[in-house]
Order: C-alpha cells, then sequence, then structure tokens
C-alpha cells in the first residue's frame, strides 16, 4: 500500500480543502481508482447516486436522522450560540472535543478569519461545526450505508432546530471524484498556509492529512494547544505575507496551554484546540473514509449475490472464487490502515490539557483489565493498543458479510502471528497479545470467525 503522505503529495494542486466539513470549493484529484472499476464520469454532471447505493434515495439512519425522528419538541435555542449547546448534548458530543480551524472553507467564508475561526466538535460518528455570528450550523455524519452524509441546521429561533440534509452542494467537494461524482463520499482534513484574512497564501504548501503524515506538514490553518515537545506543525501560524514563509520556524507557536493569547475564546466552548483531538480526528477520518470505500465498493461488487450483504457473521458465505479475491483486495487496505501500519512515530510525549484525553479512553469498552482500544499511548504512538476502535463502530458493523469476515480472519492471522510480514513488525508480541485478547472479550462477532479458524 502506498504511503498516503507520498499519495497526497501528488495531489497538492489545486487543492483546496481544509476542514472536515468543508463543502464549497471544488477539488479535483487524480490518480484514484473508481470504486466500479472505470475510469471518472464525464465532468459536465454530477451523479450523486453512486449506483447501488442509491444515495439520495435511500433511507437514512446516521445519528441526525435518529435524532430528527425522536426530537420533540425540538432543540433549546441560547442567544449567544443557537443551538449548538442542546444539539452537542442532544448527540452526547463532549465540548473538550473543541478544534477550531481558520481557513475560509465553509458554506459561510465571510464569517471565519484568524480571530473568529470555526469550531468542530466530534464523537465517533458526527461532527458539528459552529461559527459565531453564523446564520447555520454544519453538520456531518456516517450512515451505516451510505457512508457520509452532511446536513445544515438554521440558526433562526423561528425554524425551531429544523435540519436540513445537503447533499449534491457538499458532494462537489466531499466526493473522491469532486465535481463528477462516482467516487465515494468522504470527510477532508488538511493543512496549508493561511493567511490573516482566512485565506490560503500559497497553493504549494496545500496537503490533505492522515495518521501517516509527519507532524510538521500537519495544521496549517488551525489552532493547535497542548504539549508536543521539540516536534514542530504549521498550526498556530497566520500568514501575513508570503515572504515570511522564507523563514518558516520564526513564525511557529508551540506548545501553547490555551489560545487566549492569541484569539477572544469567550465566544466558544472552551479555550483549547486540543492536539490530541486533532491526532484522533485525523485517525477517525482516515478509517471512515477507507469503511465507506470497502463499503461501496462490495456492495457493488455482490450487487449479484444479495443473499451475502445481511447475512449474519454465523450464515453461509461461499461466494464464488472471483468475487472472494475482490474481497480481499479490496479489504487488505482497511485491514492496514485500521492496524496503522507506516502510522507516523511520535518522537517527544503528546499531551493535550483540554480534557479530551480522558474523555476519550473513557468511553471503551473495557475488558477484563479495564483494557481499551481507545487507550492512548502518545509516547511513540498514538493509541496503546494499535487496532482501530472504529472496529466497534455501526459503519463497520454494518460493513457487507464477506468484508467483515474476511477482516476478522486476516486480523486472527496477523495478531496470532501467523502472519509475521514486514508490513506488520511494528506490532510487538505484547501488542498481539493484548489486542487478541481485548477483541475477544469485548468483539463477539469476531471470536466467532477466529474461532472457526
Amino acid at each position: 500500500m502506498q504511503s498516503s503522505f507520498s499519495h497526497f503529495r501528488n495531489f497538492l494542486l489545486p487543492y483546496l480543502v481544509l476542514a472536515v466539513l468543508q463543502t464549497t470549493l471544488p477539488v479535483h484529484s487524480q490518480g484514484i481508482t473508481n470504486g466500479y472499476g472505470g475510469q471518472p464520469p464525464d465532468t459536465t454532471s454530477t451523479d450523486i447516486e453512486y449506483g447501488v447505493i442509491r444515495y439520495s434515495s435511500t433511507p437514512r439512519s446516521d445519528p441526525i436522522a435518529i435524532l430528527q425522528a425522536r426530537t420533540a419538541p425540538g432543540l433549546k435555542f441560547d442567544p449567544a450560540r443557537g443551538y449548538l449547546d442542546s444539539l452537542l448534548e442532544a448527540l452526547a458530543i463532549n465540548p473538550v472535543s473543541q478544534i477550531l480551524v481558520f481557513s475560509r472553507t465553509s458554506i459561510n467564508v465571510t464569517n471565519i478569519t484568524p480571530q473568529t475561526p470555526r469550531a468542530i466538535y466530534f464523537n465517533d460518528d458526527t461532527y458539528v461545526a459552529w461559527i459565531p455570528g453564523s446564520e447555520a450550523i454544519e453538520i456531518a455524519s456516517m450512515d451505516p450505508i451510505l457512508g457520509q452524509v452532511f446536513y445544515t441546521l438554521n440558526q433562526d429561533r423561528q425554524a425551531g432546530g429544523k435540519f436540513e440534509q445537503q447533499a449534491s452542494q457538499c458532494l462537489r467537494c466531499h466526493d473522491s471524484y469532486s465535481l463528477t461524482g462516482g467516487g465515494v463520499p468522504r470527510f477532508i482534513l488538511g493543512s496549508g498556509y493561511i493567511g490573516a484574512n482566512g485565506n490560503l497564501v500559497s497553493h504549494e504548501g496545500w496537503i490533505l492529512t492522515d495518521p501517516e503524515t509527519p507532524l510538521k506538514f500537519r495544521w496549517g490553518g488551525w489552532y493547535v494547544t497542548g504539549k508536543h515537545g521539540d516536534q514542530v506543525h504549521l498550526g498556530n501560524i497566520v500568514v501575513n505575507d508570503p515572504s515570511e514563509l522564507q523563514q518558516l520556524d520564526s513564525l511557529r507557536k508551540g506548545n501553547i496551554d490555551k489560545l487566549d493569547a492569541l484569539i477572544n475564546t469567550r465566544p466558544y466552548l472552551t479555550g483549547y484546540s486540543d492536539i490530541v483531538a486533532l491526532m484522533v480526528i485525523e485517525h477517525q477520518v482516515y478509517i471512515q473514509n477507507l469503511i465507506t470505500r470497502v463499503n461501496y465498493d462490495l456492495r457493488t461488487a455482490l450487487h449479484d449475490y444479495p443473499e451475502f450483504l445481511n447475512a449474519s457473521v454465523q450464515g453461509n458465505t461461499d461466494i464464488p472464487e472471483s468475487v472472494s479475491r475482490q474481497v480481499r483486495d479490496i479489504s487488505e487496505p482497511l485491514i492496514m490502515a485500521m492496524l496503522m501500519v507506516n502510522e507516523t512515530a511520535l518522537t517527544d510525549p503528546i499531551a493535550g490539557g483540554a480534557g479530551f484525553t480522558e474523555w476519550f479512553e473513557n468511553q471503551g469498552p473495557h475488558d477484563s483489565q479495564q483494557r481499551s482500544l481507545r487507550d492512548l499511548d502518545l509516547k511513540t504512538r498514538l493509541f496503546r493498543y494499535p487496532l482501530s476502535y472504529l472496529i466497534y463502530s455501526d459503519a463497520f458493523n454494518k460493513l457487507p458479510l464477506p468484508a467483515r469476515q474476511q477482516i476478522y480472519q486476516r486480523l486472527a492471522a496477523i495478531l496470532s502471528g501467523e502472519d509475521n510480514t514486514e508490513k506488520f513488525r511494528h506490532l510487538s508480541a505484547d501488542d498481539r497479545t493484548a489486542i487478541l485478547s481485548i477483541l475477544h472479550e469485548t468483539k463477539p462477532d469476531f471470536t466467532a470467525v477466529a474461532n472457526k479458524q
């Protein structure tokens, strides 16, 4: 599997994306393999149906759709932040997850500057973006079948907290073929050089980021609080003149406890843009994008075998060998990402300070020894036990059965030491034993497959 950092460096121009919920600036990607086996479709039209997925017409069951169905009489309106506080409470999103981005990559571009950044709050499956004075809250969430779905919530008290589904406008950027449609929906994170007005000052420094990106290239256009030792990043940098980039080190502002010295944080829920939250969201978005690709590709490949889409793990999965090969090929990049192959190593300890670390770790599930896949290392790597906690997510659990079986079988082989190939050498014997034990105690469907091997 090609390094994601090298992969995204090939895309540096003309990406104009920086945040999870970017919805307006067109993105043109290159070199991505279509989930349906061909070249990008005609760029004169936008196809947001995604073939067998039927994106615009399939009923949604993501957290916002569920909230819509059960919210009565509605969300509570606050004069200071509108529906934000009530929405976060309803979605069980803790304000300590706050991260702040000041690039103008949003519907509400006129409201975003380095002095009034956009706040993003998130949990395992939903992202909420709020800007002081904006007319709408932007929301993105994971649907177990459709993948990434998008909404706005009007900040008009008279509207009563009504969600508006967004599709074509958001998918102009959030599709992996951008304007053309035909790829898969995705979340987006990136890094670049931003000026005092919130706009890009140089195309040449722009990259999409993920857990394989070296820290020194991450978080341009974001605020970053927390400790990171001698490791450097691009957070907290506002470029007044492109010539300043010749002395980039002089612009760096690192190891900041709170943002009060840089901006007025009173309108926001906290004074932090937590470095640990930033690292976790990069991992989460990376895995969710791969889950969506596996889901779309396999639902397409299995379209002629509907009996395998809704079966239980204990069911019969004797599908033709030609399809089995597709299952193996499609699933392997997700397996590698979930096991954090090629993740950038930390050279100094990381610490957030906003309370995010404790909130995140406490969610579990935990095994009988109180170990969890959410346990953070923050010394040499992000997670103590390198297997993604998103193995518990609804989106993962709703992957087509052959995909889940293939992933469980591969994990059992890797964690037992049967597969000890070079790409998995970052997993020590203790790592493998611990992860395998945690899975057996917290993931019964994994055990059902692993015990059959």
